[in-house]
């Protein structure tokens, strides 16, 4: 008989809205094993998981990290808590999966960063949205050239959403875009400043609509609308090139990507007449529309299996802590320039690895 393949051993913490996302996934997940559903609210996280089931539910995060059984843990708990989570778990030897944003600040981020390295962990961001069919798709168009040279990125998500208690509009919907952003830019593009204009019309005393521009090494821009008061869900994005041009309505179902062969042209100077009328200095390129098909599946399995992935193949993931480090910079400036009066704002470099250390590996159970 061929030995067991090895299993990454897994508790979720935090029983709330995203808890239960993960736990059900981690279960679907071949190279997981869910341990424990841990949040202080045991009764929630028993109901959570049914009366049938041998997954263990606690309320003492201690007693997880204290379990050796426990190679990993996953954190859905609130955006305040997840330095001091996070930590806590890197601490006691065991990789970690949170949820967006990394931590309350650049500061602490870089900090759990700096122990993820220091100990050997694994450090990941759920960004999910990066790892739908949809953003692979963009990814490689706009990295193979498809899109030819990169002009302008505009993405809008707006809804009459939950206003929240303990962030901003812009904490927490621009995660979404500025990962996505960050994923299908060309290697060696990276933000260099932010600026964002906000109102709070409703009085909830932090900003419920924000206009995001950000200024990318290339000389592109990339802009992003955020928007808790729209009657109207609208979850879109444009990515224009100069060879091509692609729509992303999330949507859409039955047409998520749209790719458009049209656009502008101008003219060489030198082509036009003496006095630059003789010729019409812009011409417009209209050619066909193409729709991919693109599969409608969950990212959240995408996102546990590349987490597992990681850990057992002793490699950075995909949304690494410093993805999620690179988008807590540019908040940051976000929020500076917000109070700024919507100045633009640098963004803080996002530092290189302080070790090579090689990622331990997980070693089947007895």
């Amino acid at each position: 008989m061929s030995p067991e393949r090895p299993r990454v051993g897994l508790a979720v913490v935090g029983a709330g809205y995203w808890g239960p996302n993960l736990a059900r996934n981690a279960q679907k997940t071949p190279a997981m094993r869910l341990e424990y559903l841990c949040d202080l609210d045991v009764d929630r996280a028993r109901s959570v998981m049914g009366d049938y089931s041998t997954v263990r539910v606690v309320g003492s995060f201690e007693d997880v990290l204290a379990d050796p059984a426990v190679d990993a843990v996953a954190i859905a708990t609130p955006a305040a808590t997840h330095y001091k989570v996070a930590m806590a778990a890197l601490e006691a030897g065991k990789h970690v999966l949170v949820e967006k944003p990394l931590a309350p600040s650049f500061a602490e981020g870089r900090e759990l960063v700096e122990a993820a390295d220091r100990y050997g962990r694994v450090l990941m961001l759920d960004h999910t949205y990066c790892y739908t069919q949809a953003v692979g798709y963009l990814r490689n168009l706009i990295r193979d050239g498809e899109l030819g040279d990169l002009q302008y990125l505009d993405s809008v998500r707006i809804n009459l959403g939950l206003v929240q208690r303990d962030v901003d509009v812009l904490w927490d919907l621009a995660p979404h875009d500025l990962s996505i952003f960050q994923s299908i830019l060309p290697d060696g593009v990276h933000p260099v400043s932010v600026a964002a204009h906000g109102s709070d019309p409703v009085r909830a005393g932090r900003a419920c609509i924000v206009y995001l521009t950000v200024r990318l090494s290339n000389g592109v821009i990339a802009h992003v609308h955020v928007n808790w008061l729209s009657p109207t869900k609208i979850r879109k994005m444009v990515i224009g090139g100069s060879a091509r041009t692609v729509v992303w309505d999330d949507l859409e179902p039955l047409q998520r990507l749209s790719i458009y062969d049209r656009g502008v042209e101008c003219r060489d100077p030198e082509e036009l007449g003496v006095d630059g009328r003789a010729a019409t200095m812009v011409s417009y390129r209209t050619g066909d529309m193409v729709a991919p098909a693109i599969q409608d599946k969950e990212a959240l399995g995408a996102v546990m299996a590349e987490f597992a992935d990681s850990i057992l193949q002793r490699r950075q993931p995909l949304t690494d802590g410093r993805s999620g480090l690179q988008v807590l910079a540019m908040l940051e400036a976000a929020s500076a320039s917000l109070a700024g009066g919507g100045e633009f704002v640098p963004v803080r470099e996002v530092p290189a690895p302080t070790s090579d250390a090689v990622l331990p590996r997980i070693e089947v159970p007895a």
